[in-house]
């Protein structure tokens, strides 16, 4: 296997700090840019895991890449380029605090809630009678707060989110209407993979005073896609759906005893664990772009992306 890119210590040119998430490392340049390394780091449970995915960063980037240039008829977005395949650079835009799920389908967290008794999340009131893994009659929005690194996400209804200010009617109207718009087409691109787009997250700012899509979109770390094939009948049998998402890394960990909480270890990655990994994200990259993944080899990743991006800066 190559190397994994987990660290990452850049000074680009204008560079005034820099934000190092769980997967992500964003860089500011003069207030104006982002530069945002996808890292081959990978997170499940809030904790960020002791081994590197390989290839795992290129394949994230890219594909947010290929959804924000499929979508800027929807709405604009941050993304100005692509330097290097780890790598997009876009405009600085001051985030709204909260992240815009959008569910088409009744599974995961939401499922759990469910079976628990719950029918009303994050202000949404859900029918009676529904099963795992069923279509709502609708999209649902169940936003939540953006937590600092190491904090669980809350649920928060729209409501929590007026009356706390963190956006005013008319911006929430807008978010709303992107995030279904969005969702639509991406279930419309999906469905021509031979995919269902289950649920993703979106995430907004505000760039001169208008709204921004911002981050990645449709990629496997923030979204759960079905293959269409076969849907069907699982769920008519009430068997688990075949999913391209990351949850089967979630899956691994559970049956190993880990669910990130206090007091539990995570489980040994052992190179043909980690090659699994790689190996099951170039599968989600190519169903769900529908092409064939080029590995960009090399050594040192670091040097790359950091002559790469000069480049860009300083052309």
């Amino acid at each position: 296997m190559s190397n994994a890119l987990t660290k990452t210590d850049f000074n680009f040119p204008g560079q005034k700090s820099v934000y190092h998430g769980k997967v992500r490392d964003v860089y500011n340049i003069n207030d104006e840019k982002l530069v945002m390394v996808a890292s081959d780091r990978i997170s499940a449970f809030d904790v960020v895991l002791p081994e590197g995915i390989p290839f795992k960063g290129q394949m994230l980037n890219q594909i947010a890449a290929k959804f924000l240039d499929a979508t800027t008829d929807i709405c604009p977005n941050w993304k100005l380029a692509t330097p290097d395949p780890m790598v997009t650079v876009g405009v600085m835009c001051e985030g709204f605090p909260v992240e815009m799920i959008v569910r088409g389908y009744l599974c995961g967290s939401s499922w759990r809630a469910y079976k628990s008794g719950v029918r009303e999340i994050c202000g949404v009131k859900l029918p009676e009678g529904m099963r795992e893994n069923q279509k709502f009659p609708e999209p649902i929005i169940t936003p939540t707060t953006k937590a600092e690194l190491g904090l669980h996400d809350e649920d928060i209804s729209k409501e929590e989110i007026l009356a706390k200010g963190l956006a005013t009617p008319e911006e929430y109207a807008l978010l709303e209407k992107y995030t279904l718009a969005l969702f639509k087409r991406g279930t419309e691109i999906a469905e021509k993979r031979g995919l269902i787009l289950v649920d993703t997250k979106y995430e907004f700012g505000k760039h001169n005073g208008t709204i921004y899509l911002m981050d990645e979109i449709h990629t496997p770390d923030s979204s759960r896609y079905f293959y269409k094939d076969g849907y069907e009948e699982r769920f008519a049998k009430g068997e688990p759906q075949k999913q391209l998402s990351k949850e089967f890394v979630r899956e691994w960990l559970m049956d190993n005893g880990f669910q990130g909480k206090a007091g539990q270890k995570v489980p040994e990655m052992t190179p043909e664990i980690v090659k699994s990994i790689s190996d099951r994200y170039i599968e989600l990259y190519e169903n769900i772009t529908g092409e064939k993944f080029a590995r960009a080899e090399g050594e040192d990743l670091s040097s790359r992306i950091e002559k790469n991006v000069t480049d860009y800066l300083t052309k």
